[in-house]
């Protein structure tokens, strides 16, 4: 079993900046790819980003592509999401995922993983 701890959620105003990080314990030294979902209230859970084991290879969902920055600890599986100019439509949880592969995934289908979820607050 693999456990994933997010850290680093919180409230921010629009404009402002938030990091959150995601460790993997249990079976962790297994080489997979990471990344992030998140769920608006009322929304369904959507792709944010992903990033693979080695960390050459970047996905983002088009509303985040150019304001948030995922990266991973090299040869750890611990992963970032720095999110920068954020807005109110980025208010969720974010969720950390692993995925079942080492090549980044941008659907459910590629999770094996899921953390329990952080909030994130944007106000305007």
């Amino acid at each position: 079993q693999v456990q994933l701890i997010e850290s680093g959620g919180g409230s921010v105003q629009a404009g402002g900046s938030l990091t959150l990080s995601c460790a993997a314990s249990g079976r962790a030294l297994e080489s997979k790819a990471m990344g992030w979902f998140r769920q608006a209230p009322g929304k369904e859970r959507e792709f944010v980003g992903s990033i693979s084991w080695g960390g050459g290879v970047v996905y983002y969902e088009e509303s985040v592509r150019g304001r948030f920055n995922i990266s991973k600890d090299t040869g750890e599986n611990t992963v970032h999401l720095q999110m920068n100019s954020l807005k109110p439509d980025d208010t969720a949880v974010y969720f950390c995922t692993r995925g079942k592969g080492r090549l980044p995934f941008t659907s459910e289908a590629g999770v094996e993983y899921w953390g329990q979820g952080t909030q994130v607050t944007v106000s305007s």
